[in-house]
């Protein structure tokens, strides 16, 4: 197959199946409908909490699904001592970001539900990162911990914890002084939002830091996790990622690639979901938003060769013109260059033979 004919999200999802095989996840395929009751009551872990609804035959009221998680989650059970290991790919429905309009958004992903051990979790994490690379290349991915950011702020009221909450995430540190901390708490929550970068030098500088129990061993997990990663370059600590102590409880991550300004992967260790739903396994995932690509491709190009010609161009000759151009990759043949179009390369059909035109 000519993968030139292949969009980027459709390649994707074939390299990123392999990828999660090949690791023994094995294929999870979810209803389009899920009853609504499911995201109502977790509507806080859902990245919008506007659901398109509507009511079947029996009276049931439905969602167009808005999450594969919850899913997941739902059609799984505790077993003791044993991990279940999935993977996906599926449409999703959500409100866009800066519109009122839901849009319908491609995610290939994985979910790893069990009795999770630092492996699962460091697996989990380093197929993220390979992921990444396997659709982009150059790629970043970025870490934080959720349980030792909680564990840091726990000695602060409701009030100030959401606040310095919002201050890390937005890295800004000077925010911080207006609240109620002692010189102690406002010398460790600023190392915190300062600790970035690669994970062993980074993590170094924060430690000293940390006077707690909780912080230590929640620190102690962080850095073993993050010294098993140490050796891709392209892996990151930095604890503006992720702002939710209600759902996640260890390690969170985003992965961005180059020329894609949002984050094109999230994921994270989500325990307290599952204890919410009165589970008692463990449960760390991730997605993929493959729609995103389409921005990079478009930034380059859509079509190998746009062919130009005239109406009266000749018909068999244009058809063989045509026949030799599209062995080498996609062919958009028009009498005009289409408004959007992005071509690698701009010919003209002509009595004299085809000829390249600027493409200005």
């Amino acid at each position: 197959m000519n993968e030139n004919i292949i969009r980027s999200d459709e390649r994707a999802i074939f390299a990123l199946r392999s990828l999660y095989r090949q690791f023994g996840y094995a294929r999870y395929k979810m209803s389009r409908f899920e009853e609504y009751d499911l995201y109502v009551r977790n509507k806080d872990f859902l990245v919008s909490d506007e659901v398109i609804t509507f009511t079947d035959h029996t009276g049931r009221l439905l969602a167009l699904k808005p999450d594969v998680t919850l899913s997941i989650i739902k059609n799984t059970v505790d077993q003791p001592g044993a991990v279940q290991k999935v993977y996906y790919n599926e449409n999703v429905y959500r409100v866009a970001k800066g519109t009122h309009s839901f849009k319908e958004i491609m995610q290939a992903g994985l979910e790893c539900i069990g009795d999770l051990g630092g492996y699962e979790i460091a697996e989990v994490v380093r197929l993220a990162a390979k992921s990444l690379a396997l659709i982009g290349g150059d790629y970043v991915l970025d870490l934080s911990h959720m349980g030792l950011v909680s564990a840091m702020l726990q000695n602060l009221s409701d009030e100030d914890r959401a606040l310095a909450l919002g201050y890390i995430h937005q890295k800004s540190p000077h925010e911080l002084a207006g609240l109620d901390l002692s010189a102690e708490e406002l010398a460790k929550l600023t190392a915190l939002i300062n600790c970035c970068g690669a994970p062993g030098e980074a993590l170094a500088k924060l430690q000293p830091y940390l006077t707690g129990e909780a912080e230590k061993k929640a620190f102690a997990e962080f850095q073993s996790l993050c010294a098993i990663l140490e050796k891709d370059v392209h892996v990151r600590v930095d604890f503006s990622v992720g702002n939710d102590l209600k759902y996640y409880s260890g390690v969170v991550f985003k992965g961005y690639l180059e020329g894609i300004p949002a984050s094109v992967l999230s994921g994270g260790q989500y325990d307290k979901l599952l204890q919410k739903l009165g589970r008692k396994s463990g449960a760390i995932g991730f997605a993929v938003y493959l729609d995103l690509l389409e921005q990079r491709e478009e930034a380059e190009y859509d079509v190998d060769t746009v062919l130009l010609h005239d109406a009266d161009a000749d018909p068999a000759a244009l058809v063989e013109a045509a026949e030799r151009l599209s062995a080498e990759g996609t062919l958009l043949v028009a009498k005009v260059l289409p408004p959007q179009a992005h071509p690698r390369r701009l010919l003209k059909f002509t009595e004299r033979g085809i000829e390249p035109v600027e493409n200005g």
